[in-house]
C-alpha cells in the first residue's frame, strides 16, 4: 500500500519546501495501478449529476507523456451521474493525456473503442501518485453533462493543477489513474506533473466532469 504523503516526510524529499500535499486528504491507493494498468474493482462512490446532452468528436495531440492504450488499470471510483445499460465501460475506452493550453491544466481524452453509442455522465475518479503516495484530485462546481460518444468518437475532462513556480523541486506526480463515471474499473496512464510544496497548493488540484471544456 502507497504511504501518504505528510509534511515532515515532504520536507525530507524535497529540501526548502514546505509540503503541502498532506493538507488535502490524501487517499491510500492501491499498490496495483501501475503505468501499464491490471484489472481489479471497488464500489463506485456516490452519484454527481448533472443535466443536457451533447455529442463529441474532439481530439487532443499527444505529448511524450501521453498514452493511447485502452484497458482498465487499479482500482478506484467514479462520481457518475445517472448510470445506464449504455454506460461507457473502461474496458471500451482508449485513454490518452495532453498538456492543456494554459500552464496547470492535463486534457484526458476518452475515446470509444466500440461498435456501438455509449454515454458518459459525473465526474471520472482521479488519484495522481508520486514516489511518496497518492493524491485524489477534488471535484470542481461544474454541473456534470451527459455525454453521448459515438463509435470511433472521442470526449474529455480537464485536470488543473498548480505549476511548479517555486524555483524548487516540487512534487512529481508519474502516474494517473482514471475511473471513469459509473465504473469501478481503473485505467493508469503516465504522466509528469510538477506541483509546488506550499501550503493549501493541493486543494487547487481539481477534476471537471466528463463533457465539459470541449
Amino acid at each position: 500500500m502507497s504511504h501518504r504523503i505528510t509534511l515532515r516526510h515532504a520536507r525530507k524529499v524535497a529540501a526548502a519546501a514546505v509540503v503541502a500535499v498532506a493538507a488535502f486528504g490524501l487517499t491510500a491507493c492501491q499498490d496495483n495501478a501501475d503505468a501499464s494498468g491490471g484489472d481489479s474493482s471497488s464500489a463506485a462512490s456516490s452519484s454527481s449529476g448533472g443535466s443536457g446532452s451533447s455529442d463529441s468528436g474532439s481530439s487532443g495531440s499527444s505529448d511524450s507523456g501521453s498514452s493511447g492504450s485502452s484497458g482498465s488499470g487499479s482500482s478506484g471510483s467514479g462520481g457518475g451521474g445517472n448510470a445506464g445499460s449504455d454506460a461507457c465501460a473502461t474496458s471500451q475506452l482508449a485513454f490518452r493525456s495532453t498538456h492543456g493550453m494554459g500552464e496547470g491544466t492535463l486534457i484526458v481524452d476518452l475515446k470509444n473503442t466500440g461498435s456501438a453509442t455509449c454515454t458518459l455522465q459525473g465526474f471520472p475518479g482521479v488519484d495522481l501518485k508520486s514516489k511518496n503516495g497518492t493524491l485524489s484530485a477534488k471535484r470542481s462546481d461544474l454541473a456534470a453533462p451527459k455525454t453521448s460518444v459515438k463509435p470511433g468518437a472521442e470526449t474529455r475532462f480537464t485536470l488543473y493543477y498548480p505549476p511548479n513556480t517555486s524555483g524548487g523541486s516540487g512534487e512529481t506526480f508519474t502516474t494517473l489513474v482514471v475511473t471513469p463515471p459509473n465504473e469501478t474499473h481503473s485505467h493508469s496512464l503516465p504522466v509528469s506533473i510538477n506541483v509546488p510544496v506550499t501550503d493549501g497548493s493541493a486543494s487547487d488540484i481539481k477534476v471537471d466532469p466528463v463533457g465539459t471544456g470541449k
